[in-house]
């Protein structure tokens, strides 16, 4: 058996690749190009040998502070590309290959002339709102100010002018004018004009209301064109308003005001004459601002363009020179101080590749010394690898949201890859619901080479992650739902006719009264005819409820024996004698019986009560069975599994520890210190052998012992309890199944029952809305939660420990997915 079981071929996921710790001496000349061509091959996990040093004391630091700088200059670049909305071409020319001193001087040129693009941008920007601002102000105040002189048609035509007066004068020299509001002599009121924003207006009116006493004037007018903020990009919609007031106090208190709330201030003269020069002055400036503005943007856009261009190439140069000093800072230098010393982890077929890489790099940096490379012996528990594809990762990943994998310990994604989707179909068996599912997963499937470039929200890119899970999940939906023979619901005789018809002409109702056998049992699943009948309930229950318990045994039988083979491949004794042997009993004297029993039951017939059975096997083990016997020897038998499950729990519990003790005495027999050292290569020897596992500490009895013992407890009460969980599965189908029946029926079927085109359809689109969102989103995702259950605690408890680490290669590929 055992040369059988060593000439089979070795399963890629059934253990986790073998892994070697290994060490590099590189000289200084060849180390960059030597991890540069280890990051693009990917398959080295460095180990850090300065974790004692601070980031700032590392050699390389003064590299990594650099290419930080030019992330966050391309960074810069990439947040202006996108404000501008320049839009980079889709097959960009190539480029030649520039060198880290070259890109860092480019990016420091192209970083300095575009914030001097954007200082001057935001200037004429400035310049240019506070003129449109001048130009709306004067527009609004002339009304205020002549609305009694019956001119306001004739100012409007004058403000709206746009032709350039021959007299220029210059606007900057109207701005710094001491502003000077007209005053009337004779009534000594003066005015202050601006242009203020709309969501302050309100608060800006009771605050100069108040400072004033109320002697004030406010006069307001929606400012007929935004204003665009030079900052935020976003257009601000202000408020024109004139304040009438008496006296240099209150000249003084609104004054600073305005300060307080930013208001722009605008001088606005009396003189109808003056306020058309002044518009002439401000449309003629406005315009040229507005040339100088299109031609400036212009040129910035055109200099972002040219940047987009580099920016992918660039970006991507960047990080790997960054991410090759960030490993560089992870090794150390020799004595002599001309070569780096690294240690880290491969799997070991890639020690072949590594050494061809390593030679390579030798060879392009001219060195005269080769790079050596070479074995060690490691004393840490190696990272756990596997070689997985895009459909066996979703997979692997739920197992290692539980936990991942010690080293070598069997992998339970092998057997997620099938009983995952068989678990969840169980509980969601319905082939027209499966369908639906089946569709959604060949869209994805589909799609993938498109959906897999595209930055995917979070639950699209969960489900996408999941498509190939989803494919598995509708394809045993639908087998399934032809075992339960539902179609939303709905049974169909898709395989031939019923076994039952009516006993005679005058039976009426034959889904509720008077059907008998007539024929052999109906080929594949459940028989038609029991749809509707009085019996359908207690019947499919009987049978999901046997089914559920025949399920979960078989699953957790098969953890149990997975707990074997780990045991054996770690050459642990006295795991496959004190804990395997006992486990396996145990469960089987029990719960192995009872599935024994529901077969039996279901191959002969027989009306014995199963309850009766298992209660009495342990109340009254010696009592007549009478009706409830099923086979010839049954009332022995259940005495001698009884007693079986009563001896396996002290089997469990106690010989372990005491020859581990005893072991333990032997090895330093004599000795009256402890153990000094026990190396890891002891310890996977025997994995489970003492769950201390310190390396410098003594062998500690009582703790070994109370934890064999809460093992042995968790595993007796854990045999019962999981049992009794995986009856989820009976009762999600029932629940899923009733939901259904309840949308058909009072749902559609009633809608039909109506003459009525209108409710009809009303009907047909709460159906369609009941079963898309409750029955293919809400009752999908509890199937998967509960199937997850399963896996995670039922079924992984038995043999997966899960307390490794995850194997990180240093690899230019897995820098796209980190952040800068």
């Amino acid at each position: 058996m055992e040369e059988f079981m060593e000439k089979l071929p070795a399963m890629d996921l059934m253990r986790s690749e073998r892994m070697s710790f290994v060490q590099f001496i590189i000289p200084v000349e060849s180390a960059h190009r030597a991890v540069s061509y280890l990051g693009e091959l990917g398959l080295v996990q460095f180990r850090d040998l300065n974790a004692e040093k601070s980031p700032f004391q590392r050699t390389f630091v003064s590299q990594v502070k650099r290419c930080g700088e030019m992330l966050r200059k391309l960074r810069f670049f990439r947040d202006q590309v996108g404000k501008a909305g320049v839009k980079s071409p889709e097959n960009p020319v190539v480029q030649p290959d520039v060198l880290l001193e070259q890109l860092e001087i480019q990016l420091a040129e192209h970083e300095r002339e575009l914030i001097e693009m954007n200082s001057n941008s935001e200037h004429l920007r400035q310049s240019y709102n506070e003129l449109l601002e001048f130009k709306m102000v004067l527009q609004e105040a002339g009304s205020f100010l002549f609305s009694g002189k019956n001119h306001p048609v004739a100012e409007e035509r004058e403000l709206d002018e746009t032709a350039y007066s021959n007299d220029y004068v210059e606007t900057a020299s109207l701005l710094e004018k001491e502003m000077r509001p007209g005053t009337s002599e004779q009534s000594g009121l003066n005015y202050i004009t601006g242009i203020i924003c709309q969501t302050k207006v309100l608060i800006f009116e009771r605050m100069l209301f108040r400072a004033t006493r109320g002697n004030m004037l406010f006069n307001q007018a929606p400012a007929n064109e935004g204003i665009m903020d030079p900052v935020t990009s976003e257009m601000v919609e202000k408020v024109v308003f004139m304040v009438y007031f008496s006296g240099e106090q209150a000249r003084k208190k609104i004054k600073k005001i305005c300060e307080a709330f930013g208001v722009n201030c605008y001088p606005v003269p009396d003189d109808i004459t003056k306020q058309r020069q002044m518009t002439r002055e401000v449309v003629s400036r406005l315009s040229e601002l507005e040339a100088t503005l299109d031609v400036g943007i212009s040129h910035r856009n055109s200099a972002l363009s040219s940047i987009s261009l580099h920016l992918p190439k660039w970006t991507d140069l960047v990080r790997r020179e960054k991410a090759v000093y960030d490993t560089l800072n992870m090794l150390n230098f020799d004595v002599t101080k001309k070569c780096l010393v690294g240690e880290g982890w491969c799997p070991t077929f890639a020690k072949a590749k590594i050494q061809e890489v390593l030679q390579r790099a030798t060879y392009d940096s001219n060195s005269q010394v080769g790079i050596i490379f070479h074995t060690m012996d490691a004393v840490d528990s190696p990272p756990t690898f596997f070689r997985t594809n895009k459909f066996t990762n979703a997979y692997q990943e739920i197992v290692d949201a539980y936990g991942v994998g010690r080293y070598q310990e069997a992998n339970p994604a092998v057997y997620t890859v099938v009983t995952f989707p068989f678990l969840f179909a169980v509980m969601f068996g319905d082939w027209g619901h499966g369908i639906c599912l089946l569709l959604g997963a060949l869209v994805l499937i589909a799609r993938e080479s498109k959906l897999g470039n595209k930055k995917l929200g979070s639950f699209m890119e969960m489900l996408f992650g999941g498509r190939y899970i989803l494919l598995l999940m509708s394809l045993f939906s639908i087998y399934c739902g032809l075992i339960y023979n539902e179609f939303f619901s709905v049974p169909f005789h898709i395989f031939g006719r019923s076994a039952y018809k009516c006993r005679d002409t005058t039976c009426s109702d034959a889904y509720s009264v008077g059907l008998i056998k007539y024929r052999d049992p109906y080929p594949f699943g459940v028989d038609p005819s029991w749809r509707g009948s009085r019996s359908e309930l207690p019947f499919l229950n009987s049978l999901k409820m046997k089914m559920s318990i025949l399920l979960g045994v078989a699953q957790m039988n098969l953890g149990i024996i997975l707990s074997y083979f780990n045991a054996r491949y770690f050459e642990s004794s006295l795991d496959i004698r004190y804990q395997f042997v006992p486990q396996i009993i145990f469960l089987n004297s029990l719960f192995g019986y009872l599935s024994l029993l529901i077969i039996i039951k279901w191959c002969t017939g027989s009306q014995a009560d199963l309850y009766h059975v298992m209660i009495y096997m342990f109340l009254s083990p010696t009592d007549n069975l009478g009706e409830n016997q099923l086979f010839w020897g049954q009332r022995p038998l259940q005495i001698l599994l009884l007693l079986l499950a009563l001896i396996a729990v002290p089997w469990m519990l106690f010989p372990k520890p005491f020859i581990l003790k005893r072991l333990h005495i032997e090895r330093f027999q004599g000795r009256t210190y402890g153990v000094l050292g026990i190396s890891e290569m002891d310890v996977e020897a025997e994995p489970d052998s003492a769950r201390a596992q310190q390396h410098h500490e003594d062998f500690n009895f009582s703790e070994v012992f109370v934890h064999q013992m809460i093992h042995s407890i968790e595993f007796v009460l854990g045999a019962v309890s999981n049992t009794a969980s995986y009856l989820r599965l009976w009762a999600l189908s029932l629940a899923h199944s009733e939901l259904s029946t309840v949308f058909y029926e009072k749902v559609l079927l009633l809608a039909w029952g109506y003459d009525n085109v209108i409710i009809r359809l009303v009907g047909l689109a709460v159906f369609a809305f009941a079963t898309a969102f409750i029955l293919l989103m809400m009752e999908t995702l509890s199937a998967f939660l509960h199937a997850l259950r399963l896996h995670w605690v039922e079924f992984q408890n038995k043999f997966y420990h899960g307390d490794g680490y995850k194997f990180k290669p240093f690899s230019f590929a897995l820098l796209n997915d980190d952040d800068e």
